[in-house]
């Protein structure tokens, strides 16, 4: 073949490839340079559907599921990709969130649940969520970056953390986290568009983001007041002023509905459907045990495990948990305290080392987590310590691998590393208490949410609570003949 022909050659598949990457986005009629097929997309999507089935508890309520279905197929029916088949699960978490993936699959917490008020806020998160599907959001990040966000979703849910109140953090993605303004003002107004086109009214989603927006407002206030850091829903709803006018401006695009057609409203069948809803942490739900490998310690009771070398034995005492070979030559031990808000686990560990040099010193991140590890020695003429600090929550685990009697052709740092790097959350069984459930009942001239917060328990901040859920945060009354939510 001659050096023009070969041209002319890779000219050709350069060509088709160009094709096939730069396709009509289906919801802007713009081409999109995408590197990925619609049936890819799908199998994609399906792939990391399953994986998220093993690795978060799906919220059991049939009737429940149907409705959110039922509400998710009518607006993805009019929708711009109405030929793809679209799934929709509930997530049994309290956690205020939603996330679709590739392909038609759309999730939505349970915790979110408790905070609409009719079917037509419900449409609006749903639609707003199918909207990043059929402007292919997802898959258009994904080629700006080279491969990240789907890749990402996929090896962070490969490693089956799944903690119930760490998705957020566990799905750190586009898809949790949101996509950018522009594209989640893009999916606001396309979502507005399939409310429009179901009969349900487009104000639906400016109700629904000034529900998460008093939400959010709440939280951080309390995250200032217990010195936390605050967690919100993602993307647009987190990043939006109440009063955003290019939001209002995008919805109000979709249009209104015709005179004689009706707004979609149905707050009696939402009501209906969310009656008995768990609220908070779902203490009868059961969580599945997935088989931990050969050598990998669980503790149920503080939910984490990890790795240890073959045929080590473990002792769990008191305030220490200790490994050692059979030989009691090395040993890794394990020790469990609280870890002050804002603390840096460098801070930490030189913290609790405070007269012991530490030499390769670095900062890690694994399943979500954040830790510190280093070389210590007491004295430089002694062999050091392998240490290392890893925070959970409150918690900080400190675990230090020491050699006692080295033995020839053993890499102890190696090991102790490995160790180290396995540490992970486990999911674990709730303590043995009573789920609170949402309940509705109807107001009076005399019902005020300062009354009922004396006669229900949630807390420090139970009035709050109530207040969000029943959308009268920060101060707003009670309406006589209105129906509201409880908690028992």
């Amino acid at each position: 073949m001659t050096i023009d022909n070969r041209l002319l050659t890779c000219a050709f598949i350069f060509s088709l490839l160009f094709i096939n990457a730069c396709a009509v986005n289906p919801a802007t009629g713009r081409p999109d340079l995408v590197m990925m097929s619609e049936s890819t997309e799908i199998k994609k999507g399906k792939d990391l559907h399953e994986k998220i089935l093993k690795s978060m508890p799906i919220y059991q309520d049939e009737a429940l599921a149907k409705y959110v279905n039922d509400i998710g197929q009518k607006v993805a029916k009019n929708s711009h990709r109405p030929n793809i088949k679209y799934f929709f699960t509930i997530i049994d978490a309290p956690d205020i969130n939603a996330f679709a993936l590739p392909g038609g699959y759309i999730y939505i917490n349970r915790g979110l649940l408790a905070y609409l008020d009719s079917e037509a806020q419900l449409a609006a998160v749903l639609a707003h969520e199918v909207a990043h599907v059929t402007a292919r959001h997802v898959i258009r990040q994904d080629t700006a970056k080279k491969g990240t966000s789907i890749l990402t979703i996929a090896s962070v849910i490969s490693t089956g953390s799944g903690i119930l109140g760490d998705v957020t953090n566990m799905l750190g993605t586009a898809a949790v986290k949101g996509y950018g303004r522009e594209m989640e003002l893009e999916a606001d107004g396309f979502g507005a568009e399939y409310l429009v086109n179901s009969g349900y009214d487009p104000h639906a989603m400016v109700e629904t983001i000034g529900v998460l927006k008093d939400h959010e407002k709440f939280s951080r206030y309390r995250a200032k007041t217990e010195g936390k850091k605050i967690r919100s829903y993602h993307g647009v709803f987190s990043t939006h002023p109440r009063n955003d006018i290019r939001l209002k401006e995008v919805i109000a695009k979709a249009g209104t509905l015709p005179d004689n057609q009706i707004n979609l409203n149905n707050k009696d069948q939402y009501r209906k459907h969310t009656e008995g809803l768990v609220f908070g942490i779902n203490y009868d739900a059961k969580v599945k045990e997935r088989p931990l490998e050969k050598g990998r310690y669980l503790h149920k009771k503080l939910g984490f495990s990890l790795l240890y070398p073959d045929e080590w034995e473990v002792h769990n005492m008191r305030q220490t948990i200790i490994a050692k070979p059979k030989d009691k030559t090395a040993e890794i031990s394990l020790m469990v305290a609280r870890v002050k808000s804002k603390q840096l686990p460098s801070d930490y560990l030189r913290s609790v080392l405070p007269n012991q040099k530490l030499t390769r010193s670095e900062d890690f991140s694994q399943f979500g987590l954040i830790g510190h590890t280093a070389i210590a020695y007491k004295d430089e003429n002694k062999p050091g310590k392998r240490v290392a600090v890893i925070f959970q929550g409150s918690r900080a685990y400190l675990l230090a691998g020491t050699v006692i009697q080295a033995q020839e052709g053993v890499d102890y740092d190696k090991l102790f590393l490995k160790s180290i790097r396995s540490f992970r959350p486990e999911r674990v069984q709730p303590k043995k208490r009573k789920s609170k459930t949402i309940h509705y009942v109807k107001a009076n001239d005399k019902t005020t949410i300062e009354a009922l917060a004396k006669h229900i328990k949630l807390g420090v901040y139970t009035e709050q609570h109530l207040r969000l859920i029943n959308g009268l945060y920060p101060r707003k009354k009670v309406k006589a003949g209105e129906w509201i939510k409880i908690v028992k």
